[in-house]
């Protein structure tokens, strides 16, 4: 079969074989497979951001959240949900570029020429690998920093009296008292819902608007009963400059109207964190006994991100290279894709897992590449090429 006139070709070799020149397959396969993932990329992105905004619709109307804030809120989810959806969108478009080059020969005037399907592979995870490299990038700076800043827009519409702030944790407002806190969680236990806050300060102003009082609590916490603090250092401000007096109490009941849902509902959420800010939160509760699983998950997975991607594309490719000697190319992407979910749902369920019976989150998120890597060698093995 005669090579295509887009590609150039070097001197005949011995036996008048022709030969391609150094890496120019590489860049024509990877440009390819570089286009189709790109263009699944962007048509997963957009029917998943349209799903996101007619969700959003149950929420227009609650406080000042109207469709343009809605709009902004989304927007500003893009990044997140492009990094969420890049491995699909690699895995599908892969398969399509590839499978458009076996539709029109190409692959089989490759492998006529002596390429082996590892290096067309090869090729293919090349190009991904830019790509991956840029999503781990994003999923470390703009989708954390864009998914806090649409829970701030989103919450400040509906509330009107809570905000959250990049370095600052949680802000609220009830009449003259503002509180402050680093972070929370909510908790279960004996079958009801708790809200704890950690690291709490209450400024209480005075009729002028001077500061009256400053509070420090180790933890506020919110349960049936209402609001207590506990481990309360206070400060009151006499009327002459310079008087104050300090009170301290073990613990303590709170009178506030607060809502704690929308308080829940400002806390930072473990996704919305870089490593590095989830590396900290890990050692904070692993310091004070507190449960470490919801961020071993999140930190452990941004972790094995790119080795996902990539194993997951190794694995499913070999189902394109099944019209080089038949037909039913359809067929065989389909179950190349099918294949590639299958494993994305084995990957969640095995975090699960680890988290049901606590055992190592690296171990949850690093046997399940290993068994996609070892299934692509032995598919490539099976029909060498």
């Amino acid at each position: 079969m005669a090579v295509p006139a887009r590609w150039p070709a070097g001197p005949s070799g011995e036996g008048g074989h022709v030969t391609l020149r150094p890496r120019l397959h590489d860049i024509y396969i990877g440009r390819v497979v570089l286009a189709t993932v790109l263009l699944t990329w962007t048509v997963l992105l957009g029917f998943d951001v349209v799903m996101a905004l007619s969700g959003q619709v149950g929420d227009l109307g609650k406080g000042s959240y109207d469709f343009p804030t809605a709009l902004a809120f989304v927007a500003y989810t893009v990044p997140r949900r492009a990094y969420t959806i890049f491995p699909y969108a690699a895995v599908i478009g892969s398969l399509m570029g590839l499978g458009q080059l076996a539709a029109t020969s190409e692959l089989t005037a490759l492998r006529a020429l002596g390429l082996s399907r590892r290096r067309l592979s090869a090729s293919a995870a090349t190009a991904l690998a830019l790509l991956t490299a840029l999503m781990v990038v994003n999923g470390e700076t703009l989708a954390p920093w864009g998914q806090r800043q649409a829970d701030q827009l989103k919450l400040a519409a509906k509330t009107n009296n809570v905000a959250m702030a990049r370095y600052q944790g949680l802000w609220a407002r009830e009449g003259d008292t503002f509180l402050n806190a680093v972070d929370g969680e909510e908790r279960i236990v004996d079958g009801q819902r708790t809200l704890e806050l950690r690291d709490v300060r209450l400024y209480r102003l005075d009729a002028e608007g001077g500061l009256h009082s400053l509070t420090r609590a180790a933890v506020a916490r919110h349960d049936a009963g209402g609001w207590s603090l506990r481990d309360v250092r206070r400060i009151t401000f006499g009327f002459n400059p310079g008087s104050a007096t300090e009170q301290a109490v073990a613990e303590e009941r709170w009178d506030s109207q607060l809502d704690p849902n929308a308080l829940a509902a400002g806390v930072t959420r473990a996704r919305n964190l870089s490593a590095s800010e989830l590396r900290a939160g890990i050692d904070y509760r692993t310091r004070n006994n507190l449960d470490a699983r919801e961020f071993e998950d999140i930190y452990w997975s941004r972790w094995f991100y790119p080795l996902n991607v990539l194993a997951l594309c190794l694995a499913a490719v070999p189902f394109a290279f099944g019209s080089l000697r038949s037909g039913g190319m359809g067929k065989r992407l389909f179950l190349g894709i099918v294949f590639a979910l299958g494993f994305m749902l084995l990957q969640m369920q095995f975090g699960r897992l680890a988290g049901a019976f606590r055992f190592d989150y690296r171990i949850a998120y690093a046997l399940p590449p290993v068994v996609m890597l070892a299934t692509s060698w032995w598919l490539f093995r099976r029909k060498s090429g």
